[in-house]
């Protein structure tokens, strides 16, 4: 005997639950979100404390140095160097962007940049200096002491190997929670779980560095070094991703989307560097494994591995809350989500 056919109301109540409604309602918002975050922090990039070098005769360098900072909108900051060859190595150890050289015997001055350290730093760098030597009726000339190599000509490709290795990371705890069941059964399933997503970091990290760098030829730098810090972060990014859906089930994904997508992607420095960013993004991006990476990739690829300490305990921050949070949550049981499952 066939059942009675509903109306069309009666079969809207029936198929669209409250629990699928408000997951509708939050891919929107994550959606809206996404486009704020990539459209407020890259549509207007200009400069904030860029750290520009002043070399030059103590007679002459503290006003350099007042013109500099009077730059509108607290556009530099800027500091002095005993010798060129004293800001060439501040700039290889990142700790300015760059040096304004005078030539006190002529009129043409000289700035050195890093174009590995973000082109558009650099662009800004030379666009300041430049207006400032023409009001002094001098002009100056670039040099660049770390240039982009030739496969990595816009200087993205650090940042788009970090941003792969990411989104390896979200993709693959997430498939691991959606065919296994969002919460594992017990610690020694967690455990199982997370060894699967070392492993599948290492062959990530390992391969990501040989694509970029053997195969591409895109940077430059030790690949051994780019692997590990590739392991690193898909291992830092997948661990989250897991203690989260462990703790909100398939919500838990949407909010690493969130974490590492919408905030990660565009605050990392990868179109621009920090100080070409807005405020917002330019304070969180080095406290996400996105931002992190990229920086750690920067640094092992062009500057000889300088300045890794703080990226690389951020990214074992991020790996080891996630592994933290996904056995607390394991040990007690869920707030949220599905029944539980035995993977």
């Amino acid at each position: 005997m066939t059942a009675p056919r509903q109306g069309l109301v009666a079969e809207l109540k029936d198929a669209v639950t409250p629990r699928t409604a408000l997951l509708v309602i939050a891919v929107l918002l994550l959606q809206l979100g996404f486009i704020t975050s990539y459209v407020g922090a890259l549509h207007d990039p200009s400069p904030h404390e860029l750290s520009i070098a002043v070399v030059a005769p103590p007679q002459v360098s503290p006003k350099l140095v007042e013109a500099l900072e009077a730059v509108p909108d607290d556009a530099v900051r800027a500091v002095t160097a005993p010798d060129a060859a004293t800001a060439t190595e501040r700039i290889k150890d990142e700790k300015i962007y760059a040096a304004l050289v005078v030539d006190p015997a002529g009129t043409e001055d000289t700035l050195l940049v890093a174009n590995a350290r973000g082109p558009a730093a650099a662009r800004a760098a030379e666009t300041i200096v430049t207006a400032l030597d023409k009001s002094q009726g001098r002009t100056v000339k670039v040099q660049d002491v770390v240039p982009l190599a030739k496969g990595d000509t816009n200087g993205l490709s650090s940042f788009y190997l970090v941003i792969g290795w990411c989104v390896g990371g979200y993709l693959v705890a997430s498939i691991l929670g959606i065919s296994a069941g969002a919460l594992p059964a017990n610690p020694n399933r967690a455990l199982i779980r997370l060894g699967s997503l070392a492993l599948y970091s290492v062959a990530a990290g390992i391969g990501g560095a040989v694509i970029v760098g053997s195969v591409l030829n895109a940077l430059p730098g030790s690949i051994w070094g780019l692997a590990a810090l590739g392991a690193l972060v898909v291992f830092a990014v997948g661990a989250v991703t897991m203690a989260l859906e462990c703790l909100f089930d398939i919500v838990g994904i949407g909010i690493a989307v969130l974490l590492f997508v919408v905030l990660g992607n565009p605050s990392a420095g990868g179109v621009f560097p920090p100080p070409m960013m807005p405020p917002f993004w330019r304070a969180i991006g080095a406290w996400i494994p996105n931002g992190a990476g990229t920086d750690a990739a920067r640094s092992i690829a062009y500057f000889n591995a300088a300045n890794l300490t703080m990226p690389l305990l951020v990214l074992a921050v991020w790996a080891a809350l996630g592994v933290a949070v996904t056995f607390v949550a394991v040990l007690r049981k869920p707030r949220y989500g599905r029944e539980l499952v035995h993977p």
